[in-house]
């Protein structure tokens, strides 16, 4: 019996082939207008799996990915949101994209709209329940359960098919994302169980500690790009271009760069700050107390800082370019004058200063040390998602200037149903909220256990 994914590649692959064979295209060949306009359009949703404002810019794995096919081109990318599949294939069928992003599996309603681009990620469907209920291992185990799925979603599709293969007594309910998320209503206790996408999962995660993996299902979901119906040629140049970085065995690289961090990675640092204290940081206190003479902020917060950031590692690169103790972005070391990020002294310097920028940024009403928090939170997560927070906080009756209030405020624009109506959009806001808590906690080991100036001397 053929496998979910490999029937739906046979099918994909029909209505492509018929699509190709459908006459001349109308208009210059997209390739061509492309290149004419010096410019890529790519529509995606606002979702941490695709695309979003991050502290430095757009982060997303669909914008990674974009990034790199525009870059091949030759061309500047124009990537942008609308609010769901319904407008992105509109912006494909009136021509304003040249190619829709976001996760697509594509069924019989995208065939009207573009023609799919090869897979070029398969994404593992989890089955999530409640932590601590009573562990279930297969599909079978699901006849009866209150089973939650988003509406029109690949998980739909997904089920519709195990059913048709034999689970016969497999039920669900649709649910309209994001009004109600199937994630909410497991955690609430409404619903027992919700399939869901693993690197979805990721993401949320952070915000649902009630809710783990039950178990993975066997059948995998593939995502694809969506060109217009007349752009064979951009098809023939996508397709080309995905398998050359695969082979290159530089596709999985690039996707996991765009996935969180573990939810782990703070708590093992903080396990080595004691020790790194002795090992690692008396070569490195006298650029941090440089950088406190220069910016009038106590060195041992820009310690903390650079530790929250790289562990003191001069040597650290991050997934996203980002270099050295105080994990300089290219963009922000060239703003700052920096010519070398590796060297541990401008590096440190740099990240002081560009610190004091974002603080500066701080309405004066915020005091400290709320203020110093606010602004680890900016430096982090960018000074336009904290304002969205403050927002947020504040429509739920809350100061907008109190930390405690904001930073219960982050983690919701992780969540659907507070997102999609930011001024700004998705944000990884429980990131920020962790750093500021893992700063505080090093900071304290620090006052505690790094010898005075005076007595040092």
């Amino acid at each position: 019996m053929l496998g979910i994914a490999t029937r739906r590649a046979s099918s994909l692959a029909v209505l492509a082939a018929g699509a190709l064979l459908a006459g001349c295209s109308k208009g210059p060949p997209a390739l061509e207008t492309i290149q004419a306009r010096h410019q890529l359009n790519v529509a995606t949703v606002n979702s941490p799996t695709s695309y979003y404002q991050g502290a430095h810019g757009p982060q997303g794995a669909e914008y990674q990915l974009a990034l790199a096919f525009a870059t091949s081109l030759g061309v500047k990318l124009n990537m942008y949101t609308v609010p769901d599949m319904a407008a992105l294939r509109a912006e494909l069928k009136s021509g304003r994209a040249d190619i829709v992003a976001a996760g697509i599996t594509p069924d019989t309603t995208w065939s009207r709209a573009g023609l799919p681009c090869s897979p070029y990620e398969e994404i593992a469907q989890l089955v999530v329940g409640q932590r601590g209920k009573p562990r279930i291992g297969n599909v079978e185990a699901l006849v009866g359960k209150r089973l939650v799925v988003v509406k029109d979603s690949p998980q739909v599709r997904i089920l519709d098919e195990l059913r048709a293969q034999g689970v016969l007594g497999l039920q669900w309910e649709a649910v309209s994302h994001p009004q109600a998320d199937p994630l909410d209503l497991v955690s609430d206790g409404k619903a027992d169980y919700a399939v869901i996408d693993a690197n979805e999962f990721l993401y949320a995660q952070h915000l649902y500690p009630a809710v783990s993996v039950a178990f993975t299902l066997p059948e995998r979901r593939e995502a694809r790009w969506i060109v217009g119906k007349d752009s064979e040629d951009l098809l023939q140049r996508v397709n080309a271009f995905l398998d050359a970085l695969r082979n290159a065995n530089g596709l999985e690289p690039l996707l996991a760069a765009a996935a969180p961090e573990s939810p782990d990675f703070e708590f093992q640092i903080s396990q080595r700050l004691q020790r790194d204290i002795e090992v690692e940081l008396p070569t490195l206190r006298p650029h941090f107390e440089e950088a406190a003479k220069e910016t009038g902020t106590d060195w041992r917060i820009l310690a903390a800082l650079g530790y929250a950031e790289s562990k003191w590692q001069r040597a650290a690169v991050s997934a996203d370019g980002a270099v050295g103790v105080m994990m300089l972005l290219p963009d922000t070391a060239a703003q700052l004058g920096v010519a070398n990020r590796g060297d541990a002294r401008e590096n440190i310097l740099a990240g002081a200063r560009y610190f004091n920028r974002v603080r500066d940024q701080i309405p004066d009403v915020i005091t400290e040390p709320d203020r110093t928090w606010f602004a680890l939170a900016a430096y982090n997560v960018g000074y336009s998602h904290l304002e969205d927070a403050r927002i947020l906080a504040q429509r739920h009756g809350k100061s907008p200037n109190a930390w405690t209030d904001v930073k219960a405020a982050l983690p919701l624009l992780a969540r659907d149903e507070y997102y999609p109506q930011a001024k700004h959009g998705y944000a990884r806001g429980w990131e920020p909220v962790r750093m500021v808590e893992n700063v505080q906690l090093f900071l304290k080991l620090l006052e505690w256990r790094a010898e005075p100036a005076e007595k040092k001397r």
